[in-house]
């Protein structure tokens, strides 16, 4: 079984990243950068109803519009629309205007029907249907271990309590989008995914052609977080219209459209139950829960909760537990995957009544979960983090902040499982001794071509800058998509093995030993006119999965205004063999940020009366900005021995939930739903009447 170096000379350093000059000149080219020669504008008609039956669309007027090249239905045939925002027909014309204009021009008949968009609505038994054959509120999924309610009986302890976690937008920074142009039978599409392969899947799917005709590019891209695997209705559109018009179409997605159709995290309403004894180990566990993945959840989706179950009891070891999950279905966009999938809202609910066990023990909160959480490297991170953090002398009993500003910490750990395999590579070494590696991923912009660069640099011993990385494209070697923490452990084993390969080549042909250092140009000089091509893939024991992690968070609470400020997160992390210190100290850092927006600001607002979302932008949906953002203090424990594991999802998990148990230990009042939003704050201390969406 192949192993990493012991001694390491570029691996886990701080690096600069490969791609960092070409975004900072603006010479990196996305998506929505790409313009074929003669390209079209792409626009979508989506539905103004959240539920009708359409009847009949006529396009015919909005064909002959000026400067319409093709229009088309996304369906044939009578349809049920099931949410604000749906798909029902597409233009393509030579300005933006135009598009506009001849949207305006298609005529819809439909027949409004009644809708619901709220979950404390949908849950009700006369609520409007989503879906006609069967109820919202979907059957539940059950399981139970041990004798729970013994376990309660004999518990010297019990605590309860109910915890809400919002819908989240994934608002990526670059919309989702496609460039798509046919030569005759294939088709070239410039995609902003996290999976250039799966998108090429999706589309011959689609279209009825092979795989083998369709080429899907993503050279660079503006994040995803679980959004942009498939090519989604508007990759399918985009291919539909340059067939029809004969030319090439871009369609980017407007920020409006990124709110109604493309994805978000789904909600949950968590009631939970917690026994202990007296000195704080926990014996009893229960979970009452429902949440909206909108149109994927409810009794008519396949998983019973429909995207809105998360895994519970999260983390701690508790021999007796029964939880239920159910999922309701809304009308409104259905739930993708979002960094973390179900993570943060399980963290949310198991961490906030752990703190409220502690103070009915009156026992430290680090303490009680060091009694009770079952993983050694989150026993080790926990102590590491309090010391580093300075917990025994922050901490003090909950709302015994002195001022009008009171200060207060919490904790949170998280667990996630990540893993690689499914990649191959390809390194070539060129007769002048520069190298290119090859791989079908994706660098969704954290830093998968420096972490390709720094692998092959670490085999050849040479300088990461003399590494060409390319990525980005089906005609590359097979991967698979870039998410769930999976992309470095898979790429960075299938790279390292085709470099060691390449350079065992390399020495053969040769007939040199010594090839790196100052003999690495004579040698690859040898190779004549014809560069050295070598292929390797993942393998197993360069990477493994499974890290952990905890983090401690201090927040200063303005009780006069119930302002809510992060003043501080320390963050210790394990995920295996560091390769890019640099890239996974960003990492670390981008996914705090995404929790501190999960815990304040953060929040799917919709209305009940029009079932249209109300803050579509990124003026009214508050994401954190440069003053938002607190001292971030990343420690990262470095594993060799365990290989490459992913850290992108980790990292997001307790930031949400340590912020929370900040916010309760200073104000002596826990704020039980996300966001923590100042009239939260207000209502909790009893000076104003909390405001509901």
């Amino acid at each position: 079984m192949p192993t990493w170096p012991e001694k390491r000379s570029v691996l886990g350093r701080r690096v600069r990243r490969a791609d960092g000059p070409l975004k900072v000149t603006g010479a990196a080219k996305y998506t929505s950068d790409v313009q074929p020669a003669g390209c079209l504008y792409g626009m979508i008609l989506r539905s103004k109803w959240p539920a009708a039956r359409v009847t009949e669309i006529d396009l015919s007027e909005a064909a002959r519009s000026p400067g319409i090249k093709a229009a088309i239905l996304v369906r044939d045939g009578e349809r049920r629309v099931r949410y604000y925002g749906e798909e029902l027909a597409a233009v393509a014309g030579t300005t933006k205007q135009a598009c506009l204009d001849a949207l305006r021009k298609i005529a819809v008949r439909a027949q409004r029907l009644p809708f619901v968009v709220k979950e404390t609505d949908g849950i009700k038994p006369d609520a409007p249907r989503v879906w006609e054959e069967a109820p919202n509120l979907s059957k539940p999924q059950v399981t139970e271990r041990g004798q729970v309610e013994q376990a309660f009986a004999e518990a010297d302890v019990v605590v309860e309590g109910t915890y809400s976690t919002q819908i989240e937008i994934h608002h990526c920074l670059e919309s989702h989008g496609n460039a798509a142009v046919w030569n005759g039978d294939e088709l070239t599409v410039w995609s902003s995914t996290q999976g250039v392969f799966s998108v090429r899947e999706g589309l011959a799917g689609n279209l009825g052609v092979d795989q083998s005709k369709v080429r899907v590019i993503s050279e660079f891209m503006g994040g995803g977080f679980g959004s942009k695997f498939g090519p989604g209705v508007e990759g399918a559109i985009v291919a539909r219209l340059a067939k029809e018009a004969n030319a090439p179409v871009k369609l980017m997605l407007s920020r409006f459209e990124e709110s109604l159709a493309v994805g978000n995290r789904p909600s949950s309403i968590q009631k939970v139950r917690l026994g202990a004894t007296r000195a704080g180990k926990l014996v009893a566990y229960e979970l009452d829960s429902y949440g909206t993945a909108g149109v994927g959840s409810g009794a008519a989706t396949e998983g019973g909760g429909g995207g809105a179950e998360f895994p519970a009891p999260y983390i701690y070891a508790i021999p007796n537990t029964r939880v239920q999950h159910r999922g309701v279905a809304l009308n409104a966009g259905a739930a993708r995957a979002f960094r973390a999938p179900g993570h943060p809202q399980a963290s949310f609910g198991i961490e906030s009544i752990l703190d409220e066990l502690a103070v009915k023990l009156g026992l430290d909160p680090v303490e009680l979960r060091l009694l009770n959480d079952p993983s050694e490297i989150r026993q080790r991170e926990y102590r590491l983090g309090r010391d580093r953090f300075g917990w025994r002398e922050k901490y003090r009993s909950p709302g015994s902040s002195p001022g009008p500003v009171k200060v207060g910490v919490g904790c949170a750990g998280a667990t996630w499982g990540g893993g690689g395999g499914g990649t191959r590579a390809q390194a070539q070494i060129n007769p002048d001794g520069s190298v290119e590696i090859r791989c079908g991923t994706q660098d969704l912009g954290t830093g998968t071509r420096t972490v390709m660069a720094m692998v092959a640099a670490e085999v050849f011993g040479l300088p990461p800058e003399a590494i060409r990385a390319r990525l980005g494209d089906t005609a590359y070697p097979p991967s698979g998509g870039s998410g769930g923490s999976t992309t470095a452990a898979s790429v960075s084993p299938a790279v390292y093995d085709a470099c060691e390969k390449a350079l065992t080549e390399l020495k053969q042909r040769t007939g040199l030993e010594d090839v790196r250092g100052e003999n690495w140009k004579p040698a690859c000089r040898k190779l004549g006119l014809e560069p050295l091509v070598v292929s390797g893939q993942w393998q197993k024991g360069l990477s493994s999965s499974g890290v952990g992690g905890v983090q401690f968070a201090e927040v200063e609470v303005d009780i006069e205004t119930g302002l809510v400020r992060v003043r501080k997160i320390t963050c210790v992390q394990d995920c295996g063999l560091i390769v890019s210190r640099l890239t996974c100290e960003s990492q670390v850092n981008g996914g705090i940020i995404m929790g501190i927006g999960y815990a304040l600001y953060e929040d799917r607002v919709m209305d009940a009366g029009t079932g249209v979302v109300l803050n579509p932008n990124l003026e009214t949906y508050k994401l954190p900005g440069i003053a938002d953002i607190p001292e971030i203090d990343v420690v990262l424990v470095d594993m060799p021995e365990r290989g490459v594991i992913g850290i992108g999802e980790p990292v997001t998990i307790p930031t949400a939930s340590a912020i929370a148990n900040a916010v309760a230990n200073a104000l002596g009042v826990r704020i039980s739903s996300l966001p923590i939003t100042p009239d939260k704050v207000l209502a909790a201390l009893g000076q104003v009447k909390e405001v509901t969406a």
